[in-house]
């Protein structure tokens, strides 16, 4: 009898052994299955269809934006900055992101201007006076074909009102912090190039063409600083929120854009 008793003992303990071991192993299983799906890039434009794609504050597309040869295309003619009153800026409308890797590969032309919102709320008369914007434009030659004099004055500046402003140029966060010039490498206009956004509440980042150009803390007293200083003074719930849309500006430009995908941080 004690023979069986202490065989039944162990098979019991062997037994229980083997299930909380199998059961860790699922848990595991379960936990590194859950990294992979958090890490995992999701497109955002397929580059035969627009799905998912909308107008900001509407149902549609616009008229001008475009599937077209594995590019989302904004098909239009350039209109000169002085003549500018407001695009028909889209959004990516299925699913708003908080913390992300975004990337996308994008091209302009001579004299061209675009940006890349994010965190953007709907409901808001235009993307820039909600949304943090990465500033997309032709650096080399905008000032020569725009006039640029009346809207850098209405923003204070006086000195050489006609250039394009450092806040102002490529990979920038649009009026808020300066693309490093140091090491920055932006293709000429008609050339593609790469697109990096890393965004957490401890830290963002831009990257252009495989350089990081812009790096700050969202939100601390530095960035507070910034924003009631300048343009978005006056603009209450510019960049506030924590979540939102990924959007794309029309600034009477043409734009195009390919491999646009992100990652949940």
């Amino acid at each position: 009898m004690k023979k069986t008793t202490c065989s039944t003992l162990l098979f019991f303990l062997v037994l229980t052994i083997a299930c909380k071991t199998e059961k860790k192993d699922k848990a595991e299983e379960q936990t590194v299955t859950q990294q992979q799906t958090e890490n995992e890039w999701i497109t955002l434009f397929d580059g035969t269809s627009t799905k998912g794609w909308r107008a900001y504050n509407g149902k549609e597309l616009p008229p001008g934006w475009i599937a077209k040869d594995g590019e989302l295309q904004f098909d239009t003619e350039l209109g000169k900055e002085q003549d500018y009153t407001g695009g028909t800026d889209i959004i990516y409308g299925a699913e708003e992101f908080d913390n992300f890797e975004f990337y996308v590969e994008w091209k302009l032309p001579k004299g061209g201007n675009s940006g890349i919102f994010y965190h953007l709320k709907e409901g808001y008369d235009s993307p820039p006076e909600v949304a943090p914007e990465y500033q997309l434009i032709d650096d080399e030659n905008y000032a020569s074909i725009h006039d640029l004099t009346d809207y850098n004055l209405s923003l204070g500046y006086t000195d050489n009102p006609e250039e394009l402003k450092p806040l102002q140029q490529t990979a920038s966060d649009y009026a808020m912090h300066a693309a490093d010039p140091e090491g920055k490498i932006l293709h000429p206009v008609g050339e593609w190039n790469t697109t990096r956004i890393i965004f957490t509440p401890d830290q963002v980042e831009h990257w252009l063409n495989g350089k990081k150009v812009v790096s700050f803390v969202p939100w601390d007293e530095a960035w507070y600083e910034k924003k009631n200083s300048d343009k978005w003074k006056n603009s209450e719930d510019y960049g506030k929120f924590k979540t939102g849309y990924i959007g794309f500006q029309d600034h009477s430009s043409p734009i195009w854009f390919r491999n646009i995908k992100i990652k949940k941080l």
